[in-house]
């Protein structure tokens, strides 16, 4: 049997799978504030980095090179405006924190459940939020970066995971996308704020814009404490089945669930079989889902995305925009990120991942090439100042890539590695996701100022070729799993083409099972 007839055999198994009840969605909502706190951070660093304020109480040497510029205009300076070690060390502390602690979350939400890591992920986000809008040095504003790190780790590893086990299949793709949507509201959120605080004559606007990631924080922290446990994690942790049945029975609004709790109770004894996921995980038999959770991640972040959501305002200054025009033009991509999420989680579990990944993949191509050649025109043109008339088409060529993103890359990095990976390597996998997505976060927060310095235009051809490399890998190497129940997702890789020779032993134990 191929990989097509044994994803539509796990569909029609799942036809009484469920529906959506206002019970699941109530609590996908208040999970999904994890992704709110993600996105607002994203949002305003990027902004703040902008504010000449505060530039010019934490990084002065910054702020002096962008004044100058703005007076003279006439060389290729200001590509290298942004080019600190210690500007873009505030940008991406936070990405070593969150490497970490996403690393221990791992153990925190296999042995105690997803509600734990996501609550501690809200508190640790709070107190960091605090420290950074009171902050009175560099060194206050790192810890503060630290702290948040440690937040976004905790939420990242365990909210994907949650969502994905809550979901009924038929709706998995629209639920668990929902987390990238609430990265793109936290986001633009941050762009509105930040749009209107950098007119605060009193120059402390800033600290306005660092201290609000307070509020989702709060919301997260408080909620997470009335959110149910999934029923994968309930058997997972304390192998009740009569507990996991009646909340299975909850979750689902049917009392038709035996199908799906027979598929958790044998995930969760080949999960009771070792205790090192971590281990089990580079067993050979598990090598496509080691691979896609090194893969995918990186991907996500080798497309670009992170130029526009760590460095758009500063992108925009480059292109000739004032400190408002820039924010402004950061607020319009950050409300067509988000609108193409939405319309993502409106159709991802009709016309599938692969499909959406192409389609997105092509429209960044063509954006991002066509940034490139126009800016270097334009360069050209005007001794190496971009004149008027490019800035806006800039502005409407990177709404376009980050609509591309929005409905590809942007949700399905988080849908795709929350669903493919069996119960027994699931918490340790997405660890693996969310450290490497937060090890090439790091490496692109650290690594785009001195390129956007020495290459230009060049930066935008660059991550347009790793575009290329991930929609042809894509779609040779990942199976479809729209509407396949979450437990069955592991027997497509038993029938894919190129990993089955790696799954002899699942294919033969699935055999087994049914």
């Amino acid at each position: 049997m191929g990989e097509e007839e044994a994803r539509k055999e796990a569909m029609a198994k799942s036809e009484s799978g469920g529906k959506i009840t206002y019970f699941v969605v109530a609590s996908c909502v208040m999970a999904a504030m994890g992704g709110v706190i993600f996105g607002y951070d994203l949002g305003v660093s990027g902004g703040v980095m902008s504010m000449g304020p505060f530039l010019k109480r934490f990084f002065p040497k910054v702020y002096k090179l962008q004044e100058e510029d703005r007076t003279i205009r006439r060389s290729n300076n200001h590509y290298c405006l942004f080019n600190s070690q210690l500007l873009t060390s505030f940008t991406s502390s936070l990405y070593v924190s969150g490497f970490v602690a996403t690393l221990l979350a791992s153990s925190v939400t296999r042995s105690w459940g997803r509600k734990p890591s996501i609550f501690l992920g809200g508190l640790a986000f709070l107190a960091g939020s605090a420290l950074g809008g009171s902050a009175q040095n560099v060194a206050m504003l790192i810890i503060a970066r630290l702290l948040l790190g440690v937040g976004v780790g905790f939420a990242n590893q365990s909210v994907p995971l949650y969502l994905s086990e809550m979901a009924p299949a038929k709706y998995r793709g629209a639920i668990s996308n929902g987390f990238q949507l609430c990265i793109g509201i936290g986001f633009l959120t941050a762009n509105l704020i930040n749009y209107e605080t950098q007119k605060i004559k009193h120059g402390y606007g800033w600290r306005i814009s660092l201290a609000t990631a307070a509020i989702p924080a709060s919301i997260l922290t408080l909620g997470s404490l009335f959110l149910p446990e999934t029923p994968n994690s309930i058997i997972q942790t304390t192998g009740d089945v009569r507990k996991a049945e009646l909340m299975l029975r909850r979750v689902r609004g049917t009392q038709n669930v035996q199908d799906e709790l027979t598929d958790l109770i044998e995930a969760s004894s080949d999960s009771a079989t070792d205790s090192n996921a971590f281990v089990v995980l580079l067993q050979k038999k598990y090598r496509p889902e080691l691979v896609m959770a090194l893969a995918i991640p990186f991907f996500q972040q080798v497309t670009g995305i992170n130029v526009v959501a760590f460095y758009a305002p500063v992108l925009f200054r480059t292109v000739g925009f004032g400190e408002s025009g820039s924010l402004m033009s950061t607020l319009v991509t950050g409300i067509v990120g988000t609108a193409s999420t939405f319309l993502s989680m409106l159709v991802v579990d009709r016309i599938g991942r692969k499909t959406l990944f192409f389609i997105g993949g092509l429209q960044m191509l063509v954006a991002q090439v066509t940034i490139g050649v126009i800016i270097m025109v334009a360069e050209g043109h005007n001794n190496g100042v971009i004149g008027e008339g490019y800035d806006y088409t800039v502005v409407v060529l990177v709404c376009v890539y980050v609509a591309g993103f929005g409905w590809s890359w942007g949700p399905l990095g988080w849908l795709v590695p929350s669903e493919i990976f069996p119960l027994e390597i699931r918490s340790a996998a997405q660890s693996v996701t969310v450290a490497v997505s937060f090890v090439f976060t790091f490496a692109v927060a650290q690594s785009v100022p001195p390129m956007l310095c020495k290459f230009r235009a060049g930066i935008f051809f660059f991550y347009g070729g790793w575009v290329v490399v991930m929609t042809v890998a894509v779609q040779l190497f990942l199976p479809e799993t729209k509407n396949v129940p979450i437990e069955q997702v592991a027997g497509l890789w038993d029938k894919h083409w190129f990993w089955r020779r790696m799954t002899k032993k699942r294919d033969i134990q699935e055999n087994h099972h049914t």
